[in-house]
């Protein structure tokens, strides 16, 4: 891939909506709607116009806190038409990281659904805002959220102190057609386009800043590995809050002009049934969504024979699943790929064309116009092919940084450019690479990240707790599942129950610990640093664990 053009979002939606007119652009099977390219150019502008009509300048921050509905699209393909940045809000959230994200995000708007059905977003809103129950829409005065003035409820119901998705779209009346050609005008490539939310091992979430050309050239190798065309149609079960939602499918897609055939919320059945009512010929996924696809086919008919390819993401898949997506779900040119969220986000792929031993015991090989080298841990030299040492990346893809925490990036991007990882990994002399530990203490449940260092703040809240320590523990289902290690004040006694009650409408449910164990002390080395790899051990003996565990700590000494 040669150097492409620099381009941003809005001339991208431009672009393809001109070749491409007609083509399926967004689909939604389960509520019968679809928009062509064409119509979903017009939809981006208006609400686009609409935005600007609210007052929304370049440079504001949009949050979204929303499942795959179309006005998340729609608002991905029209906020950076103005110019403003979208901030992308995962829906697991709960008060507590609500209200984090909101703050440290500088969202001026939120754009947001009623809820989930096991989440009432607006209740969520109201307890940590509770002046917006008593304001006029657009006249927020918040305590805890100074900078949010405006929130937009997707829908039509009327909710205190919210706009409507229509009542904005019908301020965009007043705004012409040559002001909003001047906004986009004003937009370069290599402003933020979107910020995606992710944490370290070093405490709170991080907003990842990514520009339209990070995201844009990102997924124009995407396509090519996956050598989508016009003619492909994309199912997509992947959230688009995540990079491998909005990125790696979506944006993907605008660039081949393929569709995006989208399932709000993951669902096996609604995937399967997506797939074979619109004939898709790609689907994305991490392995545990590929699991249960495939255990719902041994129960019941769907005819995926239409599927070609897609990307498998997010966690080790094993051999033995990868050729059954590929026998059972006729993707003979599945491929693996590998990144993470400050590198736009995807570092390696295999290709369509690799051999099946080979997508299965590595995560490819750079990106087309990405660097990928291995540093010795110590020495911070390149290491020797089959060395292990850190993975480190260097190119277009590498984010601009993180909002507002300057020390956070230049430990995450040295002098040189190159993004530091915190993956150990190996490369042979093809240049394939393998993951063989993670420097990072991050848990992968069902493809999902989740930071130990988080619930360990979060759960360090609780009156009676002394001292947490939380690392993941091997699952069959989900690849890694939660467990914390509490230590109580004095006196104190505390059930399981208690502990989870505590989490449940703070943190995330994915986040509240499966398993709880109440110690008297932690393993320690001599200068007393906690040994989370002696906490793993005595978790899987305790629980009879017989898979292999994911190392939790550097894998050098």
């Amino acid at each position: 891939m040669g150097e492409p053009d620099k381009i941003t979002i809005g001339g991208l939606v431009d672009r393809t909506a001109a070749n491409y007119p007609d083509n399926d652009a967004l689909v939604y099977p389960d509520r019968g709607s679809r928009y062509s390219y064409k119509e979903f150019r017009d939809t981006c502008n208006r609400f686009a116009k609409g935005l600007s009509g609210l007052g929304v300048k370049r440079g504001d921050h949009i949050a979204i806190w929303g499942t795959n509905v179309p006005e998340w699209a729609i608002s991905q393909f029209g906020t950076p038409r103005i110019g403003a940045v979208l901030v992308t809000v995962n829906t697991s959230y709960k008060s507590f990281e609500l209200e984090y994200l909101l703050k440290q995000s500088d969202a001026t708007t939120l754009i947001m659904i009623e809820g989930t059905k096991s989440s009432d977003f607006k209740s969520i809103l109201y307890e940590i805002c509770p002046e917006l129950q008593h304001c006029n829409p657009g006249e927020l005065v918040s305590e805890r959220l100074p900078l949010l003035k405006n929130v937009i409820m997707i829908g039509n119901n009327k909710h205190p102190g919210m706009f409507t998705w229509d009542e904005v779209v019908k301020m965009g009346e007043a705004v012409s057609d040559e002001e909003l050609a001047a906004s986009m005008a004003a937009t370069d490539p290599d402003d933020v386009a979107i910020m995606i939310y992710t944490s370290g091992t070093t405490g709170f979430p991080k907003g990842v800043m990514l520009t339209h050309h990070n995201i844009i050239t990102n997924a124009i190798a995407h396509v090519e590995c996956l050598n989508l065309s016009p003619v492909d149609r994309m199912c997509i079960a992947v959230p688009f809050a995540h990079c491998f939602g909005c990125v790696g499918s979506n944006i993907s897609c605008i660039v081949a002009g393929a569709a995006m055939v989208v399932v709000e919320t993951f669902d096996p059945v609604q995937v399967l049934k997506a797939v074979e009512q619109e004939r898709c010929t790609v689907l994305n996924g991490v392995p545990t969504m590929f699991i249960m696809e495939l255990e719902l086919l041994d129960k019941e008919n769907f005819d995926v024979s239409s599927l070609r390819t897609g990307i498998v993401a997010g966690a080790a898949c094993n051999i033995e699943v990868m050729k059954r997506i590929v026998k059972d779900m006729n993707m003979n040119e599945v491929i693996v790929a590998y990144g993470q969220t400050e590198a736009s986000p995807c570092i390696t792929s295999t290709r369509i064309n690799d051999p099946l031993e080979l997508r299965v015991s590595t995560v490819g090989r750079a990106l087309p116009g990405v660097e990928v080298k291995i540093f010795d841990p110590e020495t911070k030299n390149e290491a020797p092919p089959g060395t292990q040492g850190e993975i480190c990346v260097r190119g277009y893809n590498v984010m601009k940084g993180y909002y507002k925490m300057p020390e956070a990036t230049a430990s995450a991007i040295d002098g040189e450019g190159w993004l530091h990882t915190g993956d150990l990994g190996i490369m042979d002399e093809n240049g394939y690479c393998k993951i063989t530990c993670r420097i990072k203490e991050i848990i992968i449940r069902g493809g999902e990240n989740i930071y130990p260092r988080e619930i360990e703040k979060f759960l360090s809240t609780h009156p009676l707790v002394r001292d947490v320590q939380v690392i993941g523990v091997p699952s069959s289902k989900y690849g890694e599942e939660v467990m914390a290690f509490i230590q109580l004040k004095e006196g104190a006694t505390l059930t399981q129950e208690e502990v989870r009650d505590f989490c449940k409408g703070k943190i995330a449910r994915n986040k509240i610990p499966k398993y709880i164990a109440f110690v008297d002390r932690y393993p320690v080395t001599s200068s007393g640093k906690v040994q989370k790899f002696k906490l793993q051990e005595m978790a899987i003996e305790m629980l009879g664990i017989k898979e292999t565990p994911r190392p939790v700590t550097t894998c050098v000494s």
